[in-house]
C-alpha cells in the first residue's frame, strides 16, 4: 500500500476523529480540517493551504442539528468548496459519508443527504459515497436532547454501527485503487452497518440504565419518515458490509 496524503473535513467530530486515527495507524499523511484547526469549509478560510499536496479528501463534516433546510445549505456549500478548492490543489478524489436510506427520505436531516450525495457525484472531482447506518454514539445524543429522567425514544428498527467501524470502511474505500472513481449507473452505493438489526428504544434503554434515565419506547409519530422507517427503509441492503461490535458490546467497552 502506497503512502498518500489525505485531508479529513470534520476531523475533530464524532466520526472524523476515528478517520484520522485509522489513517495515521496505516502510516498515511493526514491533514485534519475543522474550524478548530483553522479551516472553515463553509467560508473557505484556510482551505487552499490545507489542501496543498493532498491526494484524497475524506468528507465527514456534518451539520449539528436536524433542520432539513439548514443542513441542506451546509452540505451544498461545503461540498462545492471542497470540490473547487480540491480541484485547484490537484486532489484526485473525494470520499464522503452519507446515511443508509438517504435516497428514500422525504424530510429532515437524512433527506438533506440527497443534496450532499448529488453535489459530490456531480462535482468536478471524482467522488465515492459510503452510506452508513446510525452510529452507536448517536444513541447518547438522543438521550442528551431530552435532558430529563425520562426519555421518549422511537421504537424503530435500526442496525447501529460503531463510528470506528465506519471510519475503517471509509478509509478502505479511499485507498482502494481498484474501485471505480465514480459508481457505474445502476451500481448500489456501498453501505456499512452493524452486525444485527436492533430497536433504537431498546438500545437507548441499555444506555439509559447506566445514566439513571428511564427510556420509554414510542412509535415515532411526528418524526420525519417514521412510517417508512418502521418498514425498514433505513436498514442496510443485501450488499452492505456488516461489522461489529453490537451496541451492547460497544457499550460494555466504554469507560
Amino acid at each position: 500500500m502506497s503512502i498518500r496524503k489525505f485531508a479529513v473535513a470534520g476531523a475533530t467530530g464524532r466520526l472524523g476523529r476515528h478517520v484520522v486515527d485509522v489513517l495515521t495507524e496505516q502510516g498515511h499523511q493526514v491533514v485534519p480540517m475543522s474550524r478548530a484547526t483553522g479551516v472553515d469549509i463553509i467560508t473557505g478560510e484556510g482551505l487552499a493551504e490545507a489542501l496543498t499536496g493532498v491526494d484524497v479528501i475524506i468528507d465527514v463534516a456534518s451539520w449539528h442539528a436536524s433542520d432539513q433546510e439548514a443542513a441542506t445549505e451546509f452540505f451544498r456549500t461545503a461540498t462545492r468548496n471542497l470540490h473547487e478548492f480540491g480541484q485547484k490543489a490537484g486532489a484526485g478524489l473525494i470520499v464522503a459519508v452519507s446515511i443508509i436510506g438517504a435516497d428514500k427520505a422525504t424530510g429532515g436531516f437524512i433527506a438533506a443527504q440527497q443534496v450532499h450525495e448529488e453535489a459530490n457525484l456531480s462535482g468536478p472531482l471524482p467522488a465515492r459515497i459510503l452510506r452508513a447506518a446510525q452510529f452507536h454514539e448517536f444513541v447518547g445524543q438522543l438521550l442528551d436532547w431530552q435532558q430529563g429522567d425520562v426519555a421518549y425514544i422511537p421504537a424503530l428498527p435500526t442496525q447501529l454501527v460503531a463510528c470506528r467501524t465506519v471510519a475503517e470502511a471509509l478509509v478502505d474505500l479511499a485507498v482502494d485503487s481498484e474501485a471505480p472513481a465514480q459508481p457505474a449507473p445502476g451500481t448500489p452505493i456501498p453501505e456499512v452497518a452493524g452486525p444485527r438489526k436492533e430497536v433504537m428504544a431498546e438500545a437507548a434503554a441499555l444506555l439509559g440504565a447506566r445514566r439513571g434515565v428511564k427510556v420509554v419506547g414510542v412509535d415515532g409519530s411526528g418524526m420525519p419518515d417514521a412510517e417508512i422507517a418502521a418498514d425498514g427503509a433505513f436498514l442496510p441492503g443485501p450488499h452492505a458490509k456488516l461489522a461489529g461490535p453490537t451496541f451492547q458490546e460497544w457499550l460494555d467497552a466504554q469507560p
